[in-house]
């Protein structure tokens, strides 16, 4: 029960963490196949994405979401 506790403390502190910085229309997680997930260990690979792109932010970083934004709304198989 201690270890659910602990790891759910974890994933809490991570995914709050992330209302630091605003949101964009896509991300680093968004196109890597991570969306809006319901299942725990999905939100976690999710988190751990989005945290990293947090930690490693830069204009090229950003320049290259967008586009592999593009290369993925043209390949259809991830964009909604």
């Amino acid at each position: 029960m201690l270890v659910v506790s602990v790891r759910l403390a974890s994933f809490i502190d991570n995914y709050i963490f992330r209302h630091h910085v605003k949101p964009g229309i896509t991300g680093w997680a968004q196109i890597h196949g991570f969306r809006g997930e319901t299942d725990v260990a999905l939100m976690e690979k999710r988190i751990q994405l989005d945290l990293w792109y947090i930690n490693n932010w830069s204009l090229w970083l950003d320049l290259k979401i967008m586009a592999r934004t593009c290369v993925e709304v043209l390949r259809g198989q991830n964009a909604y």
